[in-house]
C-alpha cells in the first residue's frame, strides 16, 4: 500500500480548498461535499470534518478562499491600471471571470438557496477590504465622493447577474454575449473620466 504524503494542517486545508474549487468549476456547487473533496485529495471524511466542521463550513471556507484569491488579482490589476499599465476592461474581466469561470456566482446562488447566507460573509468582507485598499480615503465612509464604493457595487452586481443569467438574457435580447462586460467597462471608464476632470 502506497503511503500518502504527510501534509501540514495548512497544506491539507489548502489542498481541500483547491479540490473544492475544481469541483465547483467542473460540476457545480452541489458537488462540493466533504465526501467528494476527501475522495479527490485522498483524505478521509473525518479529516475534512476536522478542518471545516461541516459541509457548510467547507462552503464558507471556499467562499473566503475564492474571494481572497480574486481580490488579490483585482488589486494588482487596479494598481496596474492606475500606473497606466492596464485598462478598466481588465478589471471588469477579472471581476466577471471570478463570478463566472471561477464559480463564485454559482457558489453564491447555491449558498442562498440552501439557506447558508452567512457563508457569503467572507465574500462581502473581502470585497469591502478590497475597496478600502483601493480607496483608503473612502474607508471611513464619510468621504464626500464614494465613487469607488459605487463602482464596486455596480461591478459586483453586474458580474454576479451575468454569471447567473447573462448568456440566456443576452441571447434572448439579441445582444452579444459580452454585452454586460462592455457596459460595465463603459460605466467604469465614465466614472474614471469624471474623477480625473475634478
Amino acid at each position: 500500500m502506497k503511503d500518502r504524503k504527510r501534509l501540514t494542517p495548512e497544506e491539507s486545508r489548502l489542498a481541500a480548498l483547491e479540490a473544492a474549487r475544481a469541483l465547483l468549476i467542473e460540476t457545480g456547487p452541489q458537488s462540493v461535499t466533504l465526501k467528494a473533496v476527501a475522495s479527490r485529495i485522498g483524505r478521509t471524511h473525518a479529516n475534512l470534518l476536522h478542518h471545516f466542521g461541516s459541509a457548510s463550513g467547507l462552503q464558507k471556507a471556499l467562499a473566503e478562499h475564492l474571494a481572497r484569491t480574486v481580490s488579490e488579482t483585482i488589486i494588482e490589476a487596479v494598481h496596474a491600471s492606475r500606473a497606466g499599465l492596464g485598462s478598466p476592461r481588465e478589471v471588469v474581466d477579472l471581476a466577471f471571470d471570478a463570478f463566472d469561470r471561477e464559480g463564485a456566482g454559482a457558489l453564491t446562488s447555491w449558498m442562498l438557496l440552501t439557506g447558508n447566507e452567512d457563508a457569503l460573509d467572507p465574500i462581502i468582507a473581502t470585497i469591502h477590504e478590497l475597496v478600502d485598499k483601493i480607496a483608503p480615503e473612502e474607508a471611513d465612509h464619510c468621504a464626500e465622493d464614494m465613487r469607488v464604493h459605487r463602482d464596486t457595487l455596480n461591478l459586483v452586481l453586474m458580474a454576479l447577474g451575468d454569471a447567473l443569467i447573462g448568456a440566456a438574457l443576452a441571447n434572448s435580447l439579441g445582444l452579444p454575449r459580452d454585452a454586460a462586460r462592455a457596459r460595465a467597462e463603459q460605466m467604469l471608464e465614465a466614472s474614471l473620466a469624471e474623477y480625473q476632470q475634478r
